[in-house]
């Protein structure tokens, strides 16, 4: 009776396949993360940073930019406004805190004139939280939130005013 022993080479090759399977499982793994990090909203309306500065980086609550910073730690407010017909001009109010250049808090509030005003800036007002909180406040560019795209531009508007407002 002659049994049969896998022999060094076969075993060692069937192992480095199936590491280069884990590896590249892996690999694509964190690419969908990190895809789905930059386009999936986030899931709160108030965020904390995911994590505390390196030895290098420094935070500052005195409203000043850290060393790593493009815009000054704080809370800003500013008003943006729309047209959602001719001659209608609606605004709204837009206050976020930034921290690191990332906006941790966001409150967008407005006094709609008409009818579907109120209804568009109201779902805008209740989705707004989970496309930027947690992102950085020059990644932030939002088009349509909940149905409503022309609240958008009052809202983009209003964070280009913070950004000039903010800037270090």
């Amino acid at each position: 009776m002659s049994r049969s022993i896998p022999r060094p080479t076969a075993v060692v090759s069937s192992l480095a396949g199936v590491t280069g399977i884990f590896l590249l499982a892996g690999c694509s793994a964190q690419a969908t993360v990190a895809d789905q990090a930059t386009t999936e909203p986030t899931s709160s309306a108030v965020a904390q940073p995911s994590s505390s500065p390196t030895a290098s980086e420094s935070t500052s609550t005195t409203g000043e930019a850290t060393a790593t910073s493009t815009y000054a730690d704080g809370t800003y407010t500013a008003e943006g406004s729309y047209s959602p017909q001719a001659g209608l001009i609606e605004a709204i109010s837009v206050t976020i805190t930034l921290q690191d250049d990332v906006i941790t808090a966001v409150e967008v509030s407005g006094d709609p004139q008409e009818r579907e005003s109120v209804e568009y800036q109201s779902k805008f007002i209740g989705g707004i939280a989970d496309e930027v909180v947690a992102k950085s406040i020059d990644k932030i560019n939002v088009s349509r939130v909940a149905g409503s795209s022309l609240t958008s531009g009052g809202f983009n508007q209003a964070i280009e005013t913070i950004k000039a407002e903010a800037a270090a």
